[in-house]
């Protein structure tokens, strides 16, 4: 079963096809509800929830099908994500919530990363040694920040899990969290994911051969699978010190992919780069 937030954007999705499979406008739904057009627009953005009444009125005039009404009917009883964040989840800011929801659906993710080891590759010690540095830390926090995260990364090693490529810019490996004991054992714990099946692990050398500043653009594109006829959902996550913007234009989506091709390219391969991570490791260990 998708989170709340996921069942919402995919209703949004299903209900845009389906208006323009019908040679509509927003403002031909807009007339066919009764109410104005910020309304129809949330709906297809998945900002909003519909009534059932409302739903079947639309799928009624848009010509779907018997069978179609009823699943969207189904998809669309999402159950509120109120209470979801509560607990140890808390931890989590608002801003952040809806990519957690995108990461546990996600059939696909690949992350760019130049300073710091992503929070889904991140071993407690490295997690706590962050948290202890961080301007808003507080000692009631580490342990919910470390079982939040903890959580997150449970997709890994889920029945179906994503399949995930990272590019670490070497200051990942090379900026000091903590102490050399807890980079050592961060490094060996990325050198064990690195081996999985499912994830795929490049690091961008200091001497990489590419355009200026490239590596310094951290972002995330993620595709969430469409349980119906529509495209998957593409989203690009890009990430602030206190927000965070989600794109899914297809001219954004184009060229975040674009420029992941450009930074794959210049990176070390993969078994370049366990090589570079096991060398670091000893560094550190020494």
């Amino acid at each position: 079963m998708a989170t709340p937030t996921v069942r919402r954007l995919q209703l949004g999705n299903e209900l845009r096809h389906a208006r323009l499979a019908a040679g509509l406008e927003q403002a031909d739904a807009a007339k066919i509800l009764d109410c104005n057009l910020t309304k129809i627009s949330r709906l297809e953005l998945g900002q909003s929830g519909i009534t059932k009444g409302d739903l079947l009125l639309l799928l009624t005039e848009y010509g779907d099908t018997d069978e179609h009404k009823q699943w969207m009917v189904e998809l669309a009883r999402t159950r509120s994500a109120r209470g979801r964040w509560g607990g140890y989840r808390a931890v989590f800011p608002e801003w952040f919530r809806q990519y957690v929801d995108l990461e546990t659906d996600a059939s696909d993710l690949r992350q760019v990363q130049s300073e710091l080891v992503p929070g889904i590759l991140q071993t407690e010690a490295y997690i706590r040694a962050l948290h202890a540095s961080w301007p808003r830390a507080n000692s009631d926090g580490v342990d919910a920040n470390v079982r939040a995260r903890q959580e997150r990364q449970e997709i890994f090693t889920r029945e179906t899990p994503p399949q995930a490529a990272f590019i670490l810019s070497e200051s990942c490996l090379r900026r000091q969290i903590g102490s050399p004991a807890i980079m050592a054992e961060q490094l060996r714990y990325l050198e064990e994911m690195a081996l999985m099946d499912n994830i795929h692990l490049q690091v961008m050398p200091f001497d990489a051969q590419t355009y200026a500043g490239a590596i310094s653009y951290d972002f995330t594109l993620l595709t969430i699978p469409s349980p119906g006829a529509t495209p998957d959902l593409e989203f690009v996550y890009v990430e602030s010190f206190d927000d965070a913007h989600y794109l899914d234009s297809k001219e954004a989506v184009t060229d975040y992919v674009s420029l992941w091709g450009r930074l794959q390219a210049a990176a070390l391969g993969p078994k370049e780069s366990l090589d570079r991570i096991g060398t670091v490791a000893e560094q550190y260990a020494l």
